[in-house]
């Protein structure tokens, strides 16, 4: 289904085997690259300080016990058999969890829901509980605004880490690939060789993420399957020439006796084990780009496997090799056949380089969806694809990421502080998944309490023992993950604030109805030929912006539009169900009401497109008959909006004409040509012709040839443009979080006409000051 120039999967539609398996393959290259180059850095960074082995293979044994029940409770059990079905129409990710905990539960952070937004087709209806259990849950959290804050913070945290995680797993993954160097040089050599190697496929990475993944993106399936065929040959060849009967240690008496025998080493080298499941997470993450069956069948039979024998093959090789083992030779590459370092070196390096490319990508993707929901302040979204939405580049996060991981790739120098580092990253935002998951088996499945607590207990017990075994390393590498996420949410969290602040002055000093409609010719209101747009936040009433608009200059268009552009908590709005389009007041004023949704995955249209169909979408109302105009009572109490679909081809039509040369103006359809000379504007007239229809009676006829008229005459955009202060009186926390925080993120983010992709030839911007 396309979808904005994108493509969706809707979740019902049956596919077939070859679409599934298509898909399967593709996703190993786009999802998988992270989690299958772990081998290079797992029992490098388990045994780097913590333990020790010795003659008897207890410590190699434990470690691959824990590898493998890891590996299969965690992104097998959880992810590919529970988690992978709470997807929100198609989508995954933290911020999908929090989308469907949104709509069965008043708990939602976006300030202007409507009660029209359930009727969208992606909208999951709310089905009866089956339990009295499950409707006490979803009255205490639509009561307590603590615990809504606190489901709030959950999700940010989750979205922050992830943002960490950009940042440390290009590093570790990079260094740890380029580390084979290290058997052709001494220590010395190498600390010197392989940083600056890092650091030069780090920039380069990161220098070509604006040219698009889709432009490269078919090598990637192959050279992941390329890795991990490698690894399993070599994990195989381990096996059988070093020792056939390491099968024994997936036993998980290995992992008491592991326990029982280092004690706490052994706790605390699990932050090293931990890192066998980085990754994990890209399979929910991606889910709208492929499909659950073809994650799953990718995952089970081709990655599961393939990390099994691999991490099975070192363990082999280990197990053969006591005296020569150091904390600095115990990596992958020691297990390679000398033959064969040098070609599945290469390999490595560019599967290293594939699974940062993606988390990368993932890293544009929650950004985008938190500047969507109101959670991030406003930057450059860049589409580098017309076919596939989710290939996105976001200029200003782009090089900040970059420069963040150099410093982390220079500043520590080794994986195990790496790896500290982003275990942590990584827990934290399985335990985040683990939490609303519960949330959702109650809430959105209506399953017994007892299981979501079973789910709970059981998953976070495993996570959470890894994630004390990473937080204890803190002073180690562990701080990093915690500063980069207490930085983002702070952004985050001031941004929300700020913007659920504005909202609030919004709704509380909106003008009447009856001031507008009194307006007129009396009080000195002049109706000058064009449509104007204000842009408002409200979905009802008239913003206080308009008015002062007026009261400094008493003049607007011959037809006024109150747009409100809106998230909901969807990932996408079909494009039949965008525009709610009402009348304000009596027909001869000419005053309409459109609000233009959006999921928090849709692309917005540019500027001339967006015109187009806002212009389609008021002169379908107005043809479909939809004529009654809202008392300012009703209007006031509830948006009785009429939902327009695309409109029919012979709605009217729009035909262009070349013009004489004209001053420049702003209007549909320009082409501008800037000589020596003055500016001058070749401008094609834009004329919309009425259909011939005899069920259109005068009165409608007459005002849809006014619309085209003033649609002729141009169109131009009103935005606030607003100064927020925190009023007398506020305390100093929310003094420093407004006039401080959010003053300083408004001056440095993008405005609302950026965001918008409005034309500033078209802009008038009204300034006011906003007390909170």
């Amino acid at each position: 289904m396309d979808v904005e120039g994108g493509i969706y999967r809707n979740p019902v539609k049956k596919e077939s085997w070859r679409t599934i398996l298509t898909l399967a393959y593709q996703s190993l290259g786009v999802v998988y690259g992270d989690l299958s180059t772990s081998p290079l850095y797992v029992y490098k960074s388990t045994f780097a300080e913590d333990i020790h082995h010795s003659e008897t293979n207890e410590e190699i044994f434990g470690v691959l016990s824990f590898v493998f029940w890891t590996l299969t409770l965690v992104p097998l059990l959880k992810y590919v058999f529970i988690v992978l079905r709470a997807d929100d129409n198609g989508e995954g990710g933290t911020f999908a969890l929090y989308s469907l905990l949104c709509r069965h539960a008043k708990v939602g952070f976006l300030p202007n829901g409507q009660v029209a937004d359930e009727a969208l087709s992606t909208y999951k209806k709310e089905m009866p509980y089956d339990s009295k259990m499950g409707s006490r849950v979803r009255l205490l959290l639509e009561k307590h605004k603590v615990l809504q804050s606190i489901l709030l913070v959950l999700a940010l945290l989750g979205a922050c880490m992830v943002i960490g995680d950009g940042v440390l797993t290009p590093a570790i993954s990079v260094f740890s690939a380029v580390s084979g160097l290290e058997l052709s040089m001494s220590r010395r050599q190498h600390e010197y060789a392989v940083v600056p190697i890092a650091c030069i496929i780090l920039v380069g990475l990161f220098a070509l993420q604006h040219y698009g993944t889709h432009r490269v993106a078919y090598l990637f399936a192959p050279i992941v399957v390329t890795w991990l065929l490698c690894i399993s040959l070599i994990g195989v060849y381990n096996i059988f020439r070093w020792n056939p009967h390491v099968y024994q240690a997936l036993s998980p008496y290995h992992m008491y006796k592991f326990l029982r025998k280092t004690q706490r080493g052994g706790w605390m080298s699990l932050g090293g084990i931990l890192l066998c499941i980085t990754g994990s997470e890209a399979m929910f993450a991606d889910l709208g780009h492929f499909s659950q069956l073809s994650i799953k069948l990718a995952f089970t039979f081709v990655v599961y496997p393939s990390l099994i024998l691999a991490y099975m093959g070192q363990a082999a090789y280990l197990s053969k090799h006591h005296v020569i083992q150091t904390g600095y030779h115990i990596g992958f590459y020691v297990s390679v056949p000398e033959v064969l370092r040098w070609p599945v070196l290469g390999i490595a390096i560019l599967a290293a380089v594939v699974g940062s490319q993606s988390i990368i990508t993932g890293t544009f993707s929650i950004i985008r969806q938190c500047s969507a929901l109101g959670c991030f302040p406003r930057v450059r979204i860049v589409h580098t694809s017309d076919k596939i939405n989710g290939q996105i580049y976001i200029p200003e996060i782009n090089w900040i990421l970059m420069l963040l991981c150099l410093a982390v790739t220079v500043g520590f120098r080794d994986t195990k502080r790496m790896g500290n580092a982003s275990g942590l990253a990584v827990i934290t935002v399985m335990l985040v998944t683990t939490c609303l998951m519960s949330l959702v088996i109650v809430l959105c499945w209506h399953k017994n309490v007892l299981f979501a607590i079973c789910f709970i207990f059981f998953f976070g017990t495993i996570e959470a023992l890894y994630f004390s075994a990473s937080l204890i390393k803190f002073l180690e590498g562990a701080w990093v993950p915690i500063v980069l996420s207490f930085a983002f949410m702070l952004v985050m969290y001031i941004w929300h604030y700020g913007t659920i602040k504005k909202y609030e002055f919004d709704l509380q000093n909106k003008v009447s109805m009856k001031w507008l409609l009194s307006l007129g010719p009396g009080l000195g209101i002049v109706r000058v030929p064009g449509i104007g747009l204000i842009h408002a936040e409200v979905a009802t009433g008239i913003p206080a912006m308009f008015s002062h608009f007026v009261t400094n200059l008493p003049a607007f268009h011959q037809v006024l539009v109150f747009v409100c552009i809106k998230s909901v908590p969807v990932p996408y709005v079909r494009p039949e169900e965008r525009f709610l389009v009402g009348r304000i007041g009596p027909k001869e004023f000419r005053l309409y009401r459109c609000i233009v949704r959006y999921g928090y995955l849709d692309i917005h249209k540019d500027d001339l497109e967006f015109e187009k169909e806002l212009t389609y979408s008021i002169a379908e109302f107005i043809r479909s008959g939809q004529q009654s105009s809202l008392s300012m009572d009703e209007y006031e109490k509830d948006e009785k909006l009429t939902v327009i679909g695309t409109p029919t081809a012979d709605s009217f039509h729009c035909v262009e004409e070349n013009a004489a040369d004209v001053p420049g103006t702003s209007g549909s359809c320009n082409e501008l040509s800037v000589n020596s000379s003055p500016v001058v504007t070749r401008r094609k007239q834009v004329r919309f012709l009425l259909p011939e229809s005899p069920e259109m009676d005068a009165a409608a006829r007459e005002e849809l040839q006014e619309l085209m008229e003033a649609r002729e005459a141009g169109m131009a955009f009103i935005l606030g443009h607003s100064y927020v202060r925190a009023k007398s009186g506020s305390s100093f926390l929310k003094r420093i979080a407004i006039d401080v925080g959010y003053d300083f993120l408004r001056r440095n983010c993008r405005g609302p006409a950026s965001a918008l992709n409005i034309p500033h030839t078209s802009t008038l911007e009204v300034g006011m000051i906003y007390y909170v």
